[in-house]
């Protein structure tokens, strides 16, 4: 390179750096589709609340709830692609693809994937006084009476409500579903004798523990640190059976690589501190941070499965 061009390289360097200025320059929105108070939320406000001294501006929790959290997606799908509003994604977003063919937005292409934050198991519990002690046990009892056992969920076409679906198709067996708002509720039917199974998750956990349930399996590929002593399905008897309940952030698509990686790079902070971590872990969940690619292999992947189980097992939205 000649003197004159070398020259020109340098003066131009910084108006180059005046068009791309510092991020953020302001707060940063989290959307949480759900409504207040559930475990998405306080991941929401934990994680925000620590990236907030690591970007420099506050981080502020929104809740736009409803239509199996695809408003909330949708919204965040629409808005300028500059990483001030961010979506905290579940799996359910990777489901809703399949359950609203009419949707503004698509799960995959029309978000920038910012990283992972955690993943839990989602859990087979029955009452304590059941009788029932494995997953063998539980489908030898809906074999015997087709149609008639009864399972609890968070809602159709939750995570939940998948890994139920899942557990019928990959058993063999024919069980009704019974569909609730919200975890807690369908926990309340199961412990008040009105299902006789629940597909539930972390907040199961503290029932768990004082004995009023039993957790015959978890659903993730390796079992849950919390409850060491319970088998995956895949242990349980059905090979190849996992499904793991996930959050992560996503921004709209278009936002600059230089953003995401700003972003990211607070995640990872925030995940590596271990007041963030022993607060996940006390709700059931394990801090997970990836890069924004491995989270978009996630995604696509998880779209496709879940687009299979949804046809097979014939959901529809409600």
């Amino acid at each position: 390179m000649n003197r004159r061009a070398l020259l020109g390289t340098l003066l131009a360097t910084p108006a180059l750096a005046q068009q791309q200025p510092a991020f953020p320059q302001r707060y940063v929105r989290i959307m949480v589709p759900y409504p207040p108070g559930g475990s998405a939320e306080a991941q929401a406000r934990l994680v925000g609340e620590a990236m907030s001294p690591l970007l420099g501006q506050p981080v502020v929790i929104e809740n736009r709830p409803g239509a199996g959290a695809t408003i909330g997606a949708a919204y965040v799908a629409a808005q300028p692609a500059d990483g001030y509003t961010l979506l905290l994604a579940s799996t359910s977003h990777t489901i809703t693809a399949s359950l609203y063919p009419n949707l503004s937005y698509d799960a995959v292409r029309s978000f920038a994937p910012v990283s992972m934050l955690s993943y839990s198991p989602l859990l087979l519990l029955v009452r304590a006084d059941a009788g029932l002690e494995s997953v063998a046990a539980l489908v030898a009892k809906a074999k015997a009476k087709p149609g008639t056992l009864t399972y609890s969920t968070s809602g159709i076409g939750a995570s939940p409500h998948l890994s139920g679906e899942l557990f019928r198709l990959m058993s063999g067996i024919e069980v009704v579903h019974v569909p609730f708002n919200g975890s807690a509720p369908a926990m309340a039917a199961l412990l008040g004798g009105h299902v006789d199974y629940c597909m539930g998750d972390a907040s199961a956990l503290p029932v768990l523990r004082a004995g009023q349930l039993r957790c015959l399996a978890v659903t993730t590929a390796t079992r849950s640190p919390d409850l060491p002593d319970v088998p995956t399905f895949e242990q349980a008897g059905l090979a190849g059976y996992e499904v793991t309940n996930w959050s992560a952030l996503l921004a709209p698509a278009g936002t600059p690589p230089a953003i995401i990686g700003v972003l990211n790079g607070a995640v990872a902070r925030v995940l590596a501190q271990p007041a963030v971590r022993q607060a996940l872990h006390a709700g059931g969940f394990q801090p997970d941070p990836s890069t924004p690619e491995a989270l978009r292999a996630r995604m696509v992947t998880e779209v496709a499965k879940y687009a299979e189980v949804v046809r097979a097992a014939g959901i529809r939205a409600g």
